[in-house]
């Protein structure tokens, strides 16, 4: 009896075990889609913003299709939740029915393991075992069988209303299970809505684009030269800011002084500092990237390539703060047609730059620390975005290279 009532221990261990197992965490899917919906809300605003301060269809249009980009990431992030949920409901219906059936077995072994003990509950029976033992040594483990026998009894019956309990606690995680995966489908079907309404007006934009194919023409052009024009003087300045640190050097050298690597016109430590943080840096402004790196085709006229974005676009709230993304030097404050004012910030042989700035709260000379807040975005052709680029010395960086990944 005694070697029986040890495998019912064992069972009910096992079962409480599993019981115990905690639900997948859902924490990063959360995390996720609460990112997904910040940035959809985002570029509502701005979209809201840009149809009533400018008449520029192109500028709602990329902010339009980035929206349904970040929707659609929204809507396979709610259907690989219920898929998930899904999953995991029938794994525990199935689980809660073995669970069951085992315990109903459990307890059929249990009544009559108790249902014997009950035959034999005559005292005298349990004396005259005792009293027919050889010696004193065997009467001695028999009455330690016979106690351990009691509690071991009485323990088995708390482990099984345990398990009972256990069970039912695990149905009532199924409920809410189930009620999380209605309330994650009736999301998912508003999603969906909302994305049929941003694919409709994304139509839209790009039938009002064909119909006036000139005016976007000259837009185009416009933008060409606002863009290679601030591209020149970003290349001027870092390269007058790279030249007048190795004349430094040189004037150094030539009067037999040492350059010391940390009292160097380049900041050598700060530049492997910054190095050392490739992928680490904060975000200069809380936005989605509406515009990434490199040449683009245009949305529309797909021959046609837009002007070369040397850093990236990130659309902000009007009047947004934008801070540097590392400790540095401000080289300069320039004001450029179609980016406003545009600060550069030197971290040795690095630069950042932060452009369609109104407000700008630093000036040159000044050294920032990370975090530091350098101005405030303006709104610029009825858009409110932040131009951020990354140069290493005269090449210009990916600058999603350099950021921390987003949630």
């Amino acid at each position: 009896m005694i070697r029986r009532l040890r495998i019912l221990a064992a069972l009910s261990a096992l079962l409480l075990g599993v019981l115990g197992t905690q639900a997948q965490d859902t924490a990063r899917q959360e995390s996720r889609r609460a990112a997904l919906q910040k940035e959809i809300a985002q570029l509502e605003r701005q979209i809201k913003e840009n149809a009533s301060k400018s008449q520029n269809a192109l500028n709602e249009l990329t902010l339009v299709r980035k929206q349904i980009e970040t929707r659609r990431s929204l809507v396979q992030e709610s259907a690989r939740e219920i898929r998930q949920l899904d999953d995991t409901i029938a794994v525990r219906q199935e689980e809660t029915e073995r669970l069951r059936q085992r315990l109903e077995t459990m307890e059929q072994y249990y009544r009559r393991l108790v249902r014997n003990a009950y035959k034999n509950r005559d005292a005298r029976v349990w004396y005259s075992y005792l009293l027919s033992s050889k010696d004193l040594g065997q009467a001695s483990r028999r009455y330690t069988y016979l106690r351990d026998l009691s509690r071991q009894m009485n323990s088995q019956a708390g482990k099984i209303r345990e398990v009972r309990a256990g069970i039912e606690e695990e149905i009532s995680r199924l409920a809410a299970l189930r009620q999380e995966a209605d309330a994650i489908r009736q999301e998912h079907e508003r999603e969906l809505q909302g994305l049929r309404k941003e694919e409709l007006r994304s139509d839209e934009l790009v039938t009002s684009l064909k119909k006036d194919k000139n005016l976007y023409q000259r837009q185009l052009e416009n933008k060409r030269k606002q863009v290679e024009a601030l591209n020149r003087e970003i290349e001027r300045i870092i390269a007058q800011a790279i030249e007048e640190a190795r004349r430094k050097e040189e004037e150094a050298r030539k009067n037999n002084r040492t350059v010391i690597k940390d009292t160097a016109p380049i900041d050598y430590k700060l530049s492997e500092d910054f190095a050392a943080n490739k992928g680490k840096l904060p975000w200069p402004a809380d936005g989605p990237v509406v515009e990434t790196f490199g040449r683009h085709n245009h949305p529309v006229y797909t021959t046609l390539v837009m002007p070369a974005n040397n850093g990236v676009n990130i659309g902000v709230s009007h009047d947004a703060q934008v801070r540097a993304v590392f400790n540095g030097e401000v080289k300069h404050v320039i004001v450029m047609p179609g980016y406003g004012r545009c600060v550069l910030v030197q971290h040795g042989s690095y630069f950042t730059f932060y452009c369609k700035l109104g407000q700008v709260d630093v000036k040159a000379g000044d050294h920032v620390g990370t975090g530091q807040v350098l101005g405030r975005v303006d709104m610029i052709d009825g858009q409110t975005q932040l131009h951020f680029e990354v140069w290493k010395e005269k090449t210009p960086e990916n600058p999603e290279n350099w950021l921390r990944p987003k949630s």
